[in-house]
């Protein structure tokens, strides 16, 4: 293990290289991180970065989406087969005939998308600010893809427009339970749930707190209580932990775990780093088109 690491710390100082990982992947892969983060914050370092090289930790459409912001510098995803199930649930036909039927529609995507759907979006969102940017849309009618979950929850809050959902999902979220998590808060009933919004409306209906990963691990650290039940993937409790070793934290159910994201692993960083492999290429024509809402993204999540 100490030979990996000052491998690949040799290898990132030579090659001038960025290591970018979600909170999701396996703990000894965030220690060697770079940055860690959430996808917002994930997608705001990788516009910032002077790095030649940008080593992303995570899903596809995470590196896609570094590389339609940075097109000049060579992003390398460990695991070429990480993809998220999620990021292919809309369907294009779809978007085009609900274009038709409201002609003022928004198609809010969210980050967690392909560059495909991505194109054919207005703007892009993430759990931490969709929000605030739907509020910002002068926009009646909006297509919330891929996630039905996230997309629910945002249209409680903002109810003076016109939600059409999407029946995408996340498979991590959508498996917690309802008896799980009332079991945990029986075991556990001094704990606060912390939840997800990926998580279905009975869960996010339990919750003590409801944000995206950045949100629930800053609400953790900075709040009174010691002991908190967790509803998002477990990777999380990695940096949970290390800034709140005093605290307790809890699963709210069986399996949280996203089988695609623990596919990163020190072997396969080291790997691309020495050989460049599993490098994102994008033509011109269709990064420029899955740019827009992206950078619409950034301007009104200012």
């Amino acid at each position: 293990m100490e030979n990996l690491i000052a491998q690949i710390k040799q290898l990132k100082e030579e090659k001038n290289a960025v290591i970018l990982a979600h909170y999701y992947v396996e703990d000894e892969v965030q220690d060697i991180a770079d940055y860690i983060g959430d996808s917002f914050y994930l997608s705001k370092v990788a516009t910032t970065t002077d790095a030649d090289i940008i080593v992303f930790c995570g899903v596809s459409f995470m590196g896609e989406s570094a590389k339609i912001l940075n097109p000049e510098k060579t992003v390398l995803m460990p695991d070429a087969t990480a993809d998220c199930p999620m990021a292919h649930m809309a369907e294009i036909d779809r978007i085009e005939a609900l274009r038709k039927e409201y002609p003022d529609l928004a198609v809010v995507c969210y980050i967690n998308s392909t560059a495909e759907l991505k194109c054919h979006s207005d703007v892009c969102v993430t759990s931490s600010n969709a929000m605030k940017i739907v509020k910002k849309l002068p926009n009646k009618n909006i297509f919330f893809i891929p996630d039905q979950n996230l997309g629910h929850y945002i249209s409680e809050q903002v109810p003076d427009k016109n939600f059409i959902l999407n029946d995408g999902y996340c498979h991590v979220h959508a498996s917690i339970r309802v008896n799980q998590v009332e079991a945990a808060k029986r075991k556990y009933p001094e704990a606060l749930f912390l939840v997800h919004p990926e998580c279905p409306a009975p869960i996010l209906e339990m919750a003590d707190f409801i944000g995206s990963t950045s949100e629930i691990i800053d609400y953790a650290t900075e709040s009174p209580a010691q002991e908190f039940i967790v509803g998002t993937e477990l990777g999380v409790l990695h940096d949970l932990k290390l800034k709140n070793p005093g605290k307790k934290f809890y699963s709210a159910g069986a399996v949280q775990c996203c089988p695609n994201m623990k596919k990163i692993s020190l072997e396969k960083l080291l790997h691309v780093l020495q050989t460049g492999e599993n490098e994102v290429h994008l033509s011109d024509e269709f990064r420029q088109r899955a740019q827009a809402p992206l950078t619409r993204m950034l301007e009104l999540a200012k």
